[in-house]
């Protein structure tokens, strides 16, 4: 891949090893310059999970994209610089109750250093975590630029199931559940496929953007109802009128540029 390219779209001009404050700088680079969204589902257009296609979108066209997009490039960029590295699966949940059972369709990045196991993830949306959280550490309040994270285990059988969580406000929420079952390429290609053309799928029925900022916030949209928040609060919200606001507000907060007469429905 070009690595000189990714580095230059996210701005990242620290060192190159593979060490725990290079992954920081990384993971909070990249989740502050490449939006997290589901344009192209909306659009009908499909989503190739290629290395090429991948790496041209992101990068070269400077748009963005859903974790199986994200976490395919950013797993290639951690590879190309020595990391030790795997594709892991999840099962996001988000609101969900912990008797559904929600579909195995998220990608996430296991990535050992120095003999420590962290979890890295630049595609979960609005809750993407801004740091790496370490995954032998269970239970502890781990600190990230924007919320705090933690780890927890449900014992159960026939095998044990671990928990990624967020705290927002007072509250801790579940944000997937996962093994550390690594998700080969066919089964990403089959969640991709799912995700991105089944009309049970959440992409296929929402608008979803999001783009952490260094200052501990984030901003968001869903479907019509653009949000800035730090953590619970709400710094800013307002509605979407109709598609020519849209494209203003995709291009001058998240850095997305259609171009005029895309024909994008707000759901």
């Amino acid at each position: 891949m070009n690595l000189d390219a990714y580095l230059a779209r996210v701005g990242y001009t620290g060192p190159r090893e593979p060490t725990l404050d290079v992954l920081r700088g990384l993971l909070l680079a990249h989740q502050c310059s490449i939006p997290f969204e589901n344009l192209d589902v909306l659009l009908g257009r499909g989503v190739s999970l290629a290395d090429n296609d991948v790496e041209r979108k992101l990068v070269g066209d400077r748009r963005g994209g859903y974790c199986f997009e994200q976490n395919s490039l950013f797993l290639r960029v951690l590879t190309a610089l020595g990391f030790t590295a795997a594709p892991l699966s999840a099962r996001v949940r988000l609101k969900s109750p912990r008797d559904f059972t929600p579909p195995r369709t998220h990608l996430f990045v296991g990535v050992t250093v120095d003999g420590v196991p962290w979890l890295a993830d630049v595609g979960v949306g609005g809750l993407s975590p801004t740091a790496p959280v370490r995954l032998d550490l269970l239970d502890d309040e781990q600190p990230t630029p924007h919320e705090p994270r933690r780890i927890v285990r449900e014992e159960r059988s026939p095998s044990p199931r671990y928990f990624h969580q967020a705290k927002l406000g007072d509250v801790w929420a579940d944000v997937y559940e996962f093994t550390l079952e690594e998700m080969p390429v066919i089964d990403r290609e089959v969640g991709n496929w799912w995700t991105s053309t089944n009309p049970q799928s959440k992409f296929r029925q929402n608008l979803m953007v999001a783009l952490a900022h260094r200052d501990g916030t984030r901003v968001s949209i869903l479907n019509r109802e653009f949000t800035h928040r730090r953590g619970a609060e709400v710094l800013e919200r307002f509605e979407i009128a109709d598609t020519n606001q849209l494209l203003v507000v995709l291009a001058e907060r998240f850095g997305l540029r259609l171009p005029p007469g895309t024909p994008l429905v707000v759901p």
